[in-house]
């Protein structure tokens, strides 16, 4: 159970915030989203209504409206500044406004301000936004509704423009008072096969025989406990193509709107190949704060985030390759490192590293990130070694913007992969740093497993890098390409590749073709891929591959109010007000002039309350401020037609912890901890040796199920020793109960069949048979590939 400190009072006000309703048309790999805010004032004075709420940081905000009592307000894309000055003016001079801004610190973070809503009144205010789909591991195109905002950590120095520093009302989910709904069309040419969600969902309705239309709605009562995630199947996802759309002619020349822009679509076929970098300085840095003692999703049944952790660096260090130097770092209010600097990856070095990971807790407070980096950053590099660094976190971070920026100072040393773990992960900082230094980033919620996903990750890092990347286009005579996307100097197998370009030039009357090719290197070998596209744009009334590209282009300049540099201050602002796209300097605003009703006095201000979905199995303690507390405390007091409901305001979060066993390896139990077979799975994984092989012990015997003497009788000697029969035995034990996670154990699998063929030689066909037989599995001896 949850006790909650300091809590503040009831809110006797009516919360103006009805309801949200949001529509989502998908097209391919492009969502273009409209969401309304539906607001009514039940009060009798005029209100001004603050509403903070999450976007994915990919996303290009190009409209907000107003329809208040039946008449539209279209909002004006202004200087931030300017925004906020005619804002003020407007409420002051008894206008209705409307104001809304991307947070200064953080591009996953917006607040919406309605001012001067009249008693009696009803407002619905629309935003609409694009963003392009990330393509998941299995084929998925997975699109996100952010719903969840968790309270941020905000680290000394700093912005202190945050709107986040706004200390708003925070309830129970039970206690919140508007409700979302949520309606998505989609629409593919290669045909639909399935959508799956995270949330309860309609029937999907296909609106054709041939499954190129659906429809699927959020099902009512959402309780805003976890964001709205679609994954979306098609039949065929890595197909490239080229997208061609028209631009508005009449703007002047150099206009971002002007001519038409193109949005390509690669799916290089690198191939598989063993991991051949046996070098590298692979550092983990692991988040600790208290909010890592929740549970990875909003079951109760599932798994703590810490625990997942553990679980993790297990699997990560037995995946390490030898001849590698490694090193672990835990992060929350400070930071600890388990050595003073990188070591060589060696028995003694591994089992030192267990033996900490086994007593990791989520007990170092807050999530002060930027320290620890920059302490990384400041050790001296190992030759021959380049720096891959792996960072786990839920992102509860308000100054995205700093993180990022000292990741993108020291991206020449270093490749950042990044994991966002559990719902309302900062996007901003999640994507950020792994963009800004060539990795890749990974979102953690629900029912995926931390662990799989993670692997997936260093087997990506492992693998031989892709050199000499180049695109070429291959227009009619009179037309050239103008590239828009940040030069792509690093290529992941598996990885979807989207590139924007701005066609310059005159456009062919007749129809005609155009080509484009991308060039790479790997191992010495030149791959290419090619597509070819009719060059005739086609129109799109919002301009969605304009207003993303445009997003792209921001996201190389925008580094927020205080650490963009100056020489990308101005063309940031200026990209933002000619794509019409809302950035850190920009916000948009709508004013009612035809309201001028004198305001007497300030108006009653209402923040509109957050969902508290931080749930540990340790008190959380919340600190207020007191100023806070009285003015919400002693106002309205409790009456008996109104009960009180809790509502707090949050400073700063801290956890007191508890001990918690790494799956069973630590003794008492875990309420958490997963099922048996996963359990004897992470206890197998643990007792691997660094150079891949086991040792023949009770342990072992105790994960097989079988007893020492057993396995000791069976031994054929004469063939191989003790240790070839234990990590035989064992290789055959996961693919016999492992298999479907072998995406968790297939690289400390390679290290150990490495080590057989060594070890065992031209026996180890009869040794295979004999331990198959021996533990009685079906597993195919071919899998040994002798």
């Amino acid at each position: 159970m949850v006790h909650f400190y300091g809590l503040l009072t009831l809110q006797r006000e009516p919360v103006p915030l009805k309801s949200i309703s949001v529509s989502v048309s998908i097209y391919e790999f492009v969502a273009d989203v409209s969401a309304t805010l539906n607001y009514e004032n039940e009060e009798k004075v005029p209100l001004e209504a603050v509403f903070l709420f999450p976007m994915d940081e990919d996303s290009a905000v190009y409209s907000f409206e107003a329809l208040v009592d039946g008449k539209k307000i279209v909002a004006e894309l202004q200087d931030k500044m300017k925004a906020r000055t005619n804002y003020e003016k407007a409420i002051s001079q008894g206008h209705q406004a409307f104001l809304l801004e991307e947070d200064s610190s953080s591009r996953d973070v917006f607040s919406c301000n309605v001012g001067n809503l009249q008693p009696g009144s009803k407002a619905a205010v629309t935003l609409k936004y694009v963003q392009e789909l990330p393509l998941e591991t299995d084929g998925a195109l997975r699109f996100v509704l952010p719903a969840v905002l968790n309270p941020r950590y905000q680290f000394s120095g700093s912005s202190k423009d945050s709107c986040l520093n706004v200390k708003t009302p925070i309830i129970p989910v039970e206690d919140l008072p508007y409700t979302l709904s949520m309606v998505a069309t989609i629409d593919s040419k290669h045909g639909i096969e399935k959508v799956q969600s995270n949330c309860p969902l309609s029937p999907t309705e296909y609106l054709g025989e041939d499954k190129t239309s659906a429809q699927v709605s959020l099902a009512a009562g959402h309780k805003f406990d976890r964001d709205v995630e679609l994954l979306i199947y098609y039949s065929e996802v890595h197909t490239p193509s080229v997208v061609l759309e028209t631009g508005m002619p009449k703007m002047k020349p150099g206009h971002l709107m002007r001519d038409p822009s193109a949005m390509v679509s690669f799916y290089p076929n690198i191939p598989e190949d063993q991991p051949s970098n046996t070098c590298g300085e692979f550092v983990f840095l692991m988040d600790r704060s208290g909010s890592m003692q929740s549970p990875m999703s909003s079951q109760d049944t599932s798994q703590l985030r810490i625990q997942a952790a553990k679980e993790t660096l297990i699997l990560l260090l037995k995946s390490l390759p030898m001849g590698c130097y490694f090193n672990i770092y835990g992060f929350g209010s400070s930071y600890e490192a388990y050595f003073p600097k990188s070591v060589k990856y060696t028995q003694q070095t591994m089992e030192e590293a267990l033996g900490r990971v086994k007593l990791i807790q989520a007990d170092l407070g807050g999530t002060e990130i930027l320290a620890p980096l920059q302490n990384i950053y400041r050790g001296p590099s190992i030759p021959g070694h380049p720096l891959q660094l792996f960072v786990f976190t839920d992102g509860e971070v308000t100054d995205t913007f700093s993180v990022i920026k000292e990741v993108r100072i020291n991206r020449q040393k270093h490749r950042c992969f990044s994991f966002g773990i559990g719902e309302g992960a900062s996007t901003s900082l999640i994507k950020g740093i792994a963009r800004a230094s060539g990795g890749t980033s990974e979102f953690i919620t629900g029912k995926d497993r931390m662990q799989s996903k993670a692997l997936r990750t260093l087997k990506r890092s492992l693998q031989p890098v892709v050199e000499d990347v180049s695109l070429s286009w291959h227009l009619p005579s009179g037309l050239s390409a103008k590239m828009l996307s940040p030069e792509q100097t690093v290529i992941f197998r598996g990885q979807r590749l989207i590139i924007y370009a701005q066609l310059t030039g005159r456009m062919p009357a007749a129809e005609t073709t155009g080509k484009v090719c991308l060039k790479y290197t790997l191992q010495g070998k030149t791959f290419e891929d090619k597509v070819t596209f009719p060059v005739q744009p086609k129109p799109d009334v919002n301009f969605t591959i304009h207003r993303l590209a445009a997003k792209s282009l921001l996201q190389t300049k925008d580094m927020g109010l205080r650490d963009t540099p100056a020489s990308d201050k101005k063309d940031a602002l200026n990209l933002s007000l000619e794509s019409g796209i809302i950035s850190s300097f920009t916000a948009f605003i709508a004013i009612n002039k035809e309201l001028n009703k004198p305001v007497q006095g300030p108006l009653a201000h209402r923040d509109i309350p957050r969902p508290m979905l931080l749930r540990a199995s340790a008190p959380l303690k919340i600190r207020c401020q007191s100023g806070f507390r009285k003015a919400l405390s002693s106002d309205h007091p409790p009456s008996a037609s109104q009960p009180r409901r809790r509502v707090m305001c949050c400073e700063a979060v801290s956890f007191q912890m508890d001990n918690y066993s790494l799956c069973g390896l630590i003794n008492h139990k875990d309420r958490h901890s997963p099922g048996f077979g996963e359990n004897h799975l992470v206890q197998l994984i643990y007792h691997q040796n660094a150079n891949g092989s086991w040792d023949l012990n009770e342990d072992l015997a105790k994960v097989l199920g079988v007893s020492l003497e057993e396995i000791t009788a069976a031994h054929p000697a004469e063939l191989v020793d003790s240790s070839g029969w234990a990590t035989i035995l064992a290789v055959i034990w996961l693919h016999g109960n492992g298999k479907d996670l072998k995406c968790e154990w297939e690289l400390l699998e390679r290290k150990a069949m490495a080590w057989m063929r060594v070890h065992a030689g031209s026996t180890m066909p009869l040794v295979v048979k004999a331990a198959i037989t021996f533990l009685k599995l079906s597993v195919d001896p071919a899998i040994f590939a002798f």
